[in-house]
């Protein structure tokens, strides 16, 4: 039924251009998309919502390309994941990312002590890596649908979870997480 819903708003503003059902697709996917930039650029706000801009700016300039073989969101987190790899690729961005977009940190987390920790986590896994664990663990997406969105094989992804999900592991272990305080 929900799919439903958003075919029936895409094709509104596909073919009616009607700015409303535009409207109530951002609202509803705003807060993933963002949350999926935050993951990916380790906290920065004004960034991840620079981001999110482009790619609903995208979307909405290319709906009419929807064709409907995959769920909305997913065409819309390729969308968002080309986004990223746009701004990677303008600001030719190495593994060594600028920890100071760890001060500008905003999560669902109330704790800001744990924020900063997963930003630092998330800081030392290969961006690959990190798109793969965002789309996975805090978007909730099928390991089949990150591969559609990052267009990689199903056992790179595999791996890609796999290696970054131990690396988070370890790196919160050795910072006290998992462990019984006494």
């Amino acid at each position: 039924m929900e799919a439903l819903s958003d075919i029936s708003l895409v094709a509104q503003v596909a073919v009616f251009h009607n700015k409303r059902a535009f409207d109530q697709l951002v609202r509803k996917y705003q807060s993933p998309v963002r949350r999926f930039f935050l993951g990916q650029t380790l906290g920065d706000t004004q960034l991840s919502d620079d981001l999110a801009q482009e790619t609903f700016l995208k979307t909405y300039t290319h709906i009419a390309s929807f064709k409907g073989l995959s769920g909305f969101s997913t065409w819309l987190f390729r969308i968002a994941y080309n986004v990223l790899l746009d701004y990677r690729r303008s600001q030719k961005i190495t593994d060594d990312i600028d920890t100071s977009a760890l001060r500008n940190t905003e999560s669902r987390s109330s704790d800001p002590t744990l924020r900063m920790d997963l930003y630092s986590a998330l800081a030392l896994l290969k961006p690959e890596e990190r798109t793969c664990i965002t789309l996975q663990l805090m978007e909730g997406l099928a390991i089949d649908k990150i591969a559609e969105v990052t267009q990689l094989p199903l056992g790179t992804v595999k791996s890609h979870l796999s290696r970054g999900k131990k690396q988070l592991a370890n790196y919160l272990r050795e910072n006290g997480y998992g462990r019984n305080k006494e």
